[in-house]
């Protein structure tokens, strides 16, 4: 059916928007590089799932190192092959609302695969207290996908251990819940009962992750961490905090999560994202979480 469809849309491209055979040789070499991306991720375009594999196209084009012009060119080639199958009832809503037009000089940052992940917080000596503090943020890092920023403000009242959530201030001073999954908690478990009290100088400090000298992490602090462990962990690429929230968002994607709940859950909220959120319950997200994320039960 699939290839018929496509036959129909390229005829409907030549005959009512009279686009030329040049035009329509690179229409239908964009969207048959789409469709056999989909079909190697075992998914259909009409597939519920499909917005996550729309987002993650987007962020292979970006890797393979093309233009912000072949681009913005595939993207209209995909939205125009939706709408068609919209028109022809094949689905019901237009999955490539997701989909944001490629901004020049704005690179996608870099993604861990899977084994990385593994490396780099594994590479995190836990048996002594910066060790096990350590250990946790980049368990916390990778499973929730968080800010720096949002991390590092992190205090003891945010962590929600019998329902496994932590609870985020993020932009504009907006509070989430964010499942953490039982990694990342058992290893804020071991750094709170072994090694905070050994970092803390002054009881009345709240904030989870301190450094040397009792202190809330800076956010150069941070970026040190991150940096020093990916390092030892041998991986080549530059790796940021930020590189790890990217991860996480890709690799429950890539695990089946809804593109919705997982923008809900990293707090991504601005105007041109508004209008497609759902607002999903705690335990919606938590359910996803452990069911999408590599670690998350």
């Amino acid at each position: 059916m699939l290839p018929e469809l496509l036959e129909r849309h390229l005829a409907y491209l030549a005959v009512d928007k009279g686009l030329r055979p040049k035009s329509l040789e690179a229409y239908s070499r964009d969207l048959s590089d789409f469709l056999q991306f989909l079909d190697e991720k075992g998914r259909h375009p009409e597939d519920p799932s499909v917005q996550g594999q729309l987002v993650l196209y987007m962020v292979k084009l970006h890797e393979d190192g093309l233009s912000p012009r072949s681009i913005a060119r595939k993207t209209s080639a995909i939205r125009g092959f939706y709408k068609f199958l919209m028109v022809e009832s094949v689905i019901k809503d237009d999955p490539t609302i997701v989909m944001e037009r490629p901004k020049p000089g704005r690179p996608l940052p870099k993604v861990l695969s899977r084994s990385e992940a593994e490396l780099l917080i594994n590479s995190a000596n836990d048996e002594d207290p910066l060790g096990l503090r350590d250990r946790g943020i980049l368990e916390v890092l990778y499973a929730t996908g968080i800010r720096e920023t949002e991390l590092i403000e992190l205090k003891l009242e945010s962590i929600n251990r019998e329902g496994e959530f932590i609870n985020v201030i993020g932009k504009g001073n907006r509070e989430r819940v964010v499942p953490i999954g039982s990694f990342a908690l058992q290893a804020i478990k071991k750094y709170l009962d072994k090694g905070r009290g050994l970092l803390l100088k002054d009881i009345t400090v709240r904030t989870i992750f301190l450094n040397p000298v009792g202190k809330a992490l800076s956010r150069m602090g941070l970026w040190k961490i991150v940096r020093r462990y990916a390092l030892k962990a041998g991986i080549k690429k530059v790796v940021s905090p930020h590189v790890l929230r990217h991860s996480c968002a890709t690799h429950m994607l890539e695990g089946g999560a809804n593109i919705i709940a997982v923008q809900e859950m990293l707090g991504h909220v601005d105007i041109s994202t508004t209008q497609i959120y759902t607002h999903l319950t705690g335990q919606d997200l938590k359910r996803i979480h452990e069911n999408a994320h590599p670690r998350g039960k």
